[in-house]
């Protein structure tokens, strides 16, 4: 009979800043530069790692995966990765990076190079948003159809870096394509795809492209935010966030997440990890710890 996870937690999405250093305008602006996340007030003020410590309070996070928080685009990628290290860290906390690279830029090269040199940074990621409606677009479309984009892309895999994505579902099958065009890279989805739309059309859609891409073995979801969806917070709404990530990309490839302290809009930091036992709780004692943290220990090579 399946048991309550009690086990080792690894945190496969968070975020940490500085305010104090204008390097995160997103943040920083009173217009919201990011107008698709609504009132971000509360992301206002730093977020460090006595910080999520705090957050994580009785929770058993052994190891945490720090995610780029859209650094000033103008400064080079590595330095947010050198900002980082330079944070005392305990343990494994923040112990794994995913930073940020042009991946168009003809000096993508040099600059995969110099985050290659820190051994926290396993993976780059890229926002790929796009969506017909312009109040819920981030970028462009075609992000991941461009050859140039791609030829940066070929560049990462040549490094061992996995490719994270921050996509919405409109963005499934083009990645889905990508994955089969590119066997040999590992791709993370973000915040189980980004079913922003909440109407059964958008439901459909976002279902759909779970399930194609999930049919590719080198793409993995991360099951962050998950609260974040809907107004809904019953666990039952909850339970069918996901368990839809689960059940298209089984208990291998799935990963637990709290995208804090972005995902403070939604529920604490021990909500999220209750609610996320609640919820597999019917499964095997071995894919409990692998959503909860072997999944996470492998991706990102604790």
């Amino acid at each position: 009979m399946p048991s309550r996870y009690q086990g080792p937690i690894i945190d496969a999405h968070h975020h940490l800043w500085d305010i104090s250093l204008g390097k995160h305008p997103w943040i920083t602006s009173q217009d919201n530069a990011i107008k698709a996340l609504g009132d971000i007030a509360y992301l206002r003020r730093n977020y460090l790692v006595e910080d999520y410590l705090a957050d994580i309070g009785p929770q058993k996070v052994e190891g945490s995966v720090y995610v780029e928080a859209a650094w000033d685009r103008a400064r080079p990628p590595v330095e947010e990765v050198a900002w980082l290290e330079g944070l005392e860290r305990p343990g494994k906390i923040a112990a794994r990076c995913v930073a940020w690279a042009p991946l168009k830029s003809p000096d993508i090269a040099a600059c995969l190079d110099a985050l290659a040199a820190h051994a926290a940074v396993i993976g780059i990621r890229e926002v790929v948003r796009w969506h017909p409606d312009p109040a819920k677009r981030w970028t462009e479309a075609g992000i991941l159809d461009d050859p140039e984009w791609r030829r940066g892309l070929a560049q990462l895999r040549a490094r061992g870096f996995l490719l994270e994505v921050l996509m919405n579902p409109y963005q499934a099958e083009e990645l889905a394509r990508l994955a089969a065009e590119f066997p040999d890279q590992s791709f993370v989805i973000n915040h189980c795809g980004t079913p922003v739309d909440r109407e059964p059309e958008g439901i459909e859609r976002w279902h759909t492209g779970l399930r194609l891409m999930g049919k590719r073995d080198n793409i993995a979801i991360k099951v962050s935010n998950f609260g974040a969806y809907g107004q809904d917070r019953s666990l039952a709404a909850l339970r069918a966030t996901v368990m839809s990530c689960i059940d298209a990309f089984g208990t291998r490839r799935a990963m637990f997440g709290s995208d804090y302290p972005v995902g403070r809009r939604n529920m604490t930091f021990e909500e999220s990890c209750e609610r996320f036992k609640d919820i597999i709780e019917g499964f095997s004692a071995e894919e409990q710890r692998n959503l909860f943290h072997d999944n996470a220990a492998r991706y990102y090579r604790f």
